[in-house]
């Protein structure tokens, strides 16, 4: 048996252990990478760590950190009253407002995992409290960013039309855009009729006062008692409670704590000085990351240091609200990923589909490729190997070149819902801790149906006709 094949294999016992036991796979994936690494590949300590995804690792601590110290002085309930009033009351608008303004982001130039970690916790705070499903809200970010990821200006975009231009491919960057932005608009429009988006319209207008579906101290009825319910396998989070079971049980309302003084007239929260301070933290975040192209988790950790430094009483929680099972989990993941590509399974996997005779066949394969390593791994990374591969088959004409990059293009990046990817943990991250476990499974079950899905389709639709 091939090193290559032992790899993929326990890379299979990992994920069925970690079911099937509830171990937490980034524990056994670390225990993995240290096996394979050492008694297969021949790597030592350090090349083992090499696929260590530190920037990763300090992203997740950073942004969770300073999310945490907004929900602990009342920020994100700020925030989340402001939206309220930005959209009349409309709750069902607000997914389709942070789809918008993460998908803006991208195609003005902001990296994926930058966006996602500036919008991912103000949205999953805002499906906290008025009981909005926190998968469609999650899914909505991360779809809403790779829509506006492929525009000729965007880094996903300049990247791989790079990659085209440099292998002497034909290359169509309003199709590569078209495709992204219609394929993830297809989708998000699909999640939001399934996870709860009709029951969001039925629910109507609240004002920006109301705790969850029902306002203050009292149980929702109607269509509002259901709407934190997604579809029949997955619930959503009320404002005070977890729904659980099949079906999902209605979301409790909270009373305003103490520490969430209102103005007085029931108009919402008012700002206090930690408040204001935080809200410029966070606007410091999105200006230092987007304007100046710094670095978001250690942006992050330091605004998180400043706040906690001038107001401790509000950030002691914060430390100990990190997402930690989380980071575990995704650095455990993509250590062992990194040792996969260290000893060469994903290049021995991609040239072994390339030699397939049939280019149709082997056009799928590459999509599928790119698909499952790409929910494990850098999306680009993955487009940056397998686009190579596709030359010699793109050689023979009997496949349009436009069409193929846009298929492995949509098919390496719709999957950056799995909780695996660096968009997915920050959702995940991002969650509240009582819903993080439900959540990851939700995740990783759409994730994987995402990964079954998608390319098919981009293959039929982009690939078959033969554009370009």
């Amino acid at each position: 048996m091939s090193p290559e094949l032992i790899s993929i294999l326990v890379l299979v016992v990992v994920f069925v252990i970690a079911t099937t036991r509830s171990v937490n796979m980034g524990a056994l994936a670390f225990a993995a990478a240290f096996g394979v690494g050492t008694l297969v590949a021949g790597l030592d300590a350090d090349g083992i760590f090499a696929g260590f995804p530190g920037d990763l690792f300090v992203v997740l601590v950073g942004v969770t950190y300073l999310f945490a110290i907004a929900r602990a002085n009342g920020t994100t309930d700020w925030l989340v009253h402001a939206a309220v009033r930005l959209v009349r009351g409309r709750v069902a608008l607000i997914p389709w407002v942070m789809f918008a303004l993460t998908g803006a982001l991208t195609a003005i130039g902001a990296v994926s995992p930058a966006a996602v970690a500036i919008v991912a916790p103000i949205a999953l705070s805002f499906a906290t409290r008025y009981a909005i499903s926190p998968l469609l809200m999650g899914t909505m970010v991360v779809h809403g960013a790779q829509a506006g990821g492929f525009s000729p200006i965007s880094i996903y975009g300049s990247i791989v039309n790079g990659i085209v231009e440099r292998e002497g491919l034909p290359g169509s960057e309003v199709t590569l855009f078209l495709a992204s932005l219609i394929a993830n608009l297809v989708i998000a429009s699909v999640l939001f009729v399934l996870f709860g988006g009709r029951k969001l319209w039925a629910r109507g207008s609240v004002t920006p006062d109301d705790d969850g579906a029902a306002g203050k101290g009292s149980e929702p009825t109607g269509a509002g008692a259901d709407a934190g319910t997604g579809t029949g396998t997955g619930t959503g989070t009320g404002a005070g409670g977890t729904s659980t079971g099949a079906g999902g049980t209605a979301p409790t309302a909270v009373a305003v704590r103490p520490d969430q003084d209102t103005d007085g007239t029931g108009a919402g929260l008012r700002l206090t000085p930690a408040r204001v301070a935080t809200l410029a933290a966070l606007v410091a975040l999105v200006v230092a990351v987007l304007g100046f192209d710094l670095d978001a988790g250690l942006t992050a950790v330091s605004l998180a240091v400043v706040l906690s430094t001038a107001w401790p009483d509000d950030s002691r929680r914060a430390v100990g609200e990190i997402a930690w099972s989380t980071v575990l989990l995704i650095c455990g993941v993509l250590t062992y990923v990194g040792v996969l590509e260290e000893m060469g399974t994903i290049t021995w996997a991609g040239e072994g589909v390339g030699g397939i005779g049939v280019p149709l066949l082997a056009a799928v394969l590459l999509c599928y490729i790119g698909a499952i390593v790409s929910a494990f791994a850098s999306s680009v990374g993955i487009m940056g190997a397998l686009i190579p591969l596709a030359v010699p088959f793109l050689a023979q004409g009997e496949i349009g070149a436009v069409g193929m990059v846009a298929a492995l293009a949509v098919s390496a990046t719709v999957v950056d819902v799995s909780p695996f990817s660096t968009n997915g943990a920050l959702v995940l991250a991002a969650a509240q801790e009582a819903d993080r476990e439900r959540f990851f499974r939700q995740l990783m079950v759409y994730g994987g149906i995402v990964v079954a899905v998608v390319p098919a389709l981009a293959w039929l639709v982009l690939v078959v006709p033969g554009f370009g």
